[in-house]
């Protein structure tokens, strides 16, 4: 979860890993490692960028594993192959920290062969690095800081600066997710459900919306089974007792609305599921639904 969520971040802000990694801003397309062999290694956590005069290719990591330096030399090779004239820029990204000698290693040595790549382990680096751009945002509290809660805090203010309600709402499912390497679930949801949904305007909306509909829906549908009870046994406590399952249900209905909403919004399904406290089974139906009907 933690190396696809990371991948996400490089396909949507590949700029911004360029200025961090590179030092300059370029565009990047997507490479398919079925372009570099018919038989791709299989890495979850790979990434490949092509760009006009260089390729890119990151490994992000939760753990240090012994067959990475392999991994990094033959993907060089393949690209090579394809692109003779590319240069080629590699990097492995711990996410995790760990005391672990393979989190060192940045050579593959095989007799007289040698190749190089940069390895980065995120708690050596400084955090103000990651606050400079959005899509670096959700790695500052992996960094080298003495206060991650503090640091998480950071980040939520400077998502809520990001104009882009869609780009807001992925970067702040990103930052949620991968502060879960580092930090309790309640303390991450304390931080930014307080420091960044309740800023969100359309959070808010949404919200409200919900809430508003939820509580129509259980009104009238409580009234409605209230009163049927309430003839049907004679009882005033059939109404009463009818209106507030009504209620209940309808606020349930609220909440599905919510999170529909958000899920319209492109709020990643993780994220939905903890704001809205509903199931991720719930919530993957509900997107299944909206993309079916998308379609």
């Amino acid at each position: 979860m933690f190396d696809n969520i990371c991948k996400f971040l490089v396909e949507n802000f590949s700029s911004d890993f360029a200025n961090w990694l590179l030092g300059k801003s370029l565009t990047f397309t997507e490479l398919s490692p079925s372009e570099l062999s018919l038989e791709p290694i299989r890495a979850d956590a790979l990434i490949l960028l092509e760009a006009e005069e260089v390729v890119l290719h990151l490994e992000f990591q939760t753990q240090p594993k012994i067959d990475i330096p392999f991994r990094m030399i033959d993907y060089r090779l393949r690209v090579y192959r394809r692109f003779p004239f590319k240069q080629m820029h590699q990097v492995v990204i711990y996410l995790r920290q760990s005391t672990s000698e393979l989190a060192q290693q940045t050579t593959f040595v095989l007799e007289k062969t040698r190749h190089q790549f940069e390895v980065i382990r995120l708690w050596e680096q400084p955090t103000s690095v990651f606050l400079q751009y959005p899509g670096l945002l959700p790695l500052a509290v992996l960094s080298q800081t003495r206060n991650r809660v503090e640091t998480l805090q950071q980040v939520a203010q400077e998502i809520v600066k990001i104009p882009d309600q869609r780009v807001q709402n992925n970067v702040a499912a990103s930052a949620f997710i991968l502060a879960g390497l580092v930090l309790e679930k309640d303390i991450v949801q304390q931080v930014l459900r307080r420091e960044l949904m309740q800023e969100s305007v359309t959070y808010q909306a949404l919200v409200e919306e919900g809430r508003a509909e939820g509580l129509a829906k259980g009104l009238a549908k409580g009234r409605a089974e209230g009163r049927a009870e309430g003839r049907a046994e004679g009882r005033a406590e059939g109404r009463a007792e009818g209106l507030q399952e009504g209620i209940q249900e309808g606020i349930q209905e609220g909440v599905r609305s919510v999170a529909a909403n958000l899920l319209r919004e492109g709020m990643a399904i993780e994220m939905v599921a903890r704001v809205t406290r509903l199931s991720l089974e719930v919530v993957q139906q509900l997107a299944s639904s909206i993309n079916g009907r998308g379609a």
